[in-house]
């Protein structure tokens, strides 16, 4: 087992090292960035599904109701490679990013609960947008450059208690931390200093989530299960600096600042309003299982310098609703390793709450929708072992009111690794 262990985190050592999201949505501008739904690969694979979903192996990020089925210990971590095609109905252009997605530890407490700590981003920030002017004959006079880099991530810790036969609750605490950078440079053709601008920013905030599930044994074997989250409603506080500054390039690109026009602080927060999130399901127990899920949220507020009544975007309600599923052929099958394979899909539509205004005036805002389609795959190893493929072709926003449409691809890869039981006695025979 400690093998196991050194073997992961040298693993998550050289995945962090050399696979760092470089770049991601230009809708990462807005807010915290880009945010990424708190699913595992087997998840996202069949939809984003898991608020009724418990197994005795997996990890459940969605629902800490869940862990209570935990028989056996898993620590599993992922990775995230997304193609993002951007067109804003003129023109497109491709771009493509990896990250590490999750490291997690899960393990049973005796028969009835189980318990379970990791860390995962949450968002990403890292846009690089250009906007030129140009004259009559097409040269350019003003060229403005928008930039971002950054992110939000979270540690968390999950408790699944089943307290009847049929009936389980859960309980997570989780804090977020992160640090993000904006700029806007300015440059004038003819004028030997630019400008620019620069917000340097510190996130943090912790959340506390409930949930439930329930599960009833039907006829031939069928089980019904229900579940239910409530994540409390939380502030996420932002501090840091502003600055406006005149600046030279070297004749590399390389940035060198000369004097400082202003500097002030930042205060503000993104209040997060309650998210509950409801789902059913039904199946047989490693042979198949489908599921519908529903999360809603009310829209997000700011205050501070965050609540600025010109910005081109704002928030509304968001919601979510998700389908999706697996099938096993034969978990034991001698005779064939693909009647062993895990076999997932679903369908995500999403609300996302935020709209922006391309027009410029502030007064027309649009809706930035997602849909995604996914399907996977759990590769058996040894001793319950999976390495779990997912892949997601989806579609953010829309290239109307001088929006910007992005169609993804997303592979998603996982290595779950099964061990025995801990805290639990040894019998001697």
């Amino acid at each position: 087992m400690i093998k196991n262990i050194l073997l992961v985190l040298l693993l998550i050592t050289s995945l962090a090292t050399s696979a760092q999201r470089t770049n991601s949505s230009p809708y990462s501008f807005f807010g915290i960035g880009e945010e990424f739904n708190p699913v595992t690969a087997e998840q996202n694979a069949m939809g984003g599904i898991g608020v009724a979903f418990s197994h005795y192996k997996y990890l459940n990020f969605t629902n800490p109701a869940a862990y209570a089925d935990l028989r056996y210990t898993t620590y599993s971590f992922g990775v995230l490679n997304n193609k993002l095609t951007i067109d804003n109905g003129s023109e497109a252009q491709s771009t493509n990013s990896t990250s590490l997605s999750y490291f997690a530890l899960a393990f049973p407490l005796g028969s009835k609960a189980g318990m379970s700590f990791g860390i995962q981003p949450i968002s990403s920030v890292g846009y690089s947008l250009v906007n030129e002017t140009l004259d009559g004959s097409g040269g350019i006079i003003e060229r403005s450059i928008f930039s971002g880099e950054g992110g939000v991530s979270r540690i968390y810790t999950s408790l699944g208690i089943k307290i009847f036969k049929k009936l389980s609750i859960g309980f997570e605490a989780d804090y977020s931390f992160g640090n993000i950078e904006n700029s806007i440079t300015n440059q004038i053709a003819g004028v030997s200093l630019s400008t620019k601008y620069k917000e340097s920013t510190i996130v943090r905030g912790g959340s506390v989530t409930v949930g439930t599930q329930y599960k009833k044994v039907l006829k031939k074997d069928l089980v019904l299960s229900t579940g239910a989250t409530l994540k409390m409603g939380n502030d996420l506080k932002v501090t840091g600096d502003e600055y406006l500054y005149s600046l030279t390039f070297t004749s590399v690109g390389n940035e060198f600042g000369r004097d400082t026009i202003s500097q002030s602080s930042i205060s503000g927060n993104y209040k997060l309003p309650l998210k509950a999130t409801l789902g059913v399901g039904l199946g047989e127990m490693d042979k198949w299982y489908v599921g519908v899920e529903y999360e809603n949220q009310e829209a997000i507020e700011t205050t501070g310098f965050l609540n600025t009544t010109n910005a081109p975007y704002k928030y509304s309600e968001s919601n979510r609703i998700s389908f999706g599923g697996y099938y096993l052929p034969k978990i034991n099958s001698i005779s064939s390793y693909w009647h062993r394979v895990t076999y997932r899909a679903g369908v995500r539509l999403e609300k996302t709450g935020l709209l922006v205004d391309g027009s410029g005036l502030n007064t027309n805002f649009t809706e930035v929708n997602d849909f995604g389609m996914s399907f996977g795959l759990g590769l058996p190893l040894r001793q319950l072992s999976t390495v779990n493929m997912g892949f997601e072709f989806g579609k953010r926003g829309t290239t109307n009111n001088n929006l910007i449409q992005e169609n993804y691809f997303n592979f998603r890869l996982s290595l779950s690794l099964t061990d025995t039981q801990w805290f639990q006695k040894r019998k001697i025979d």
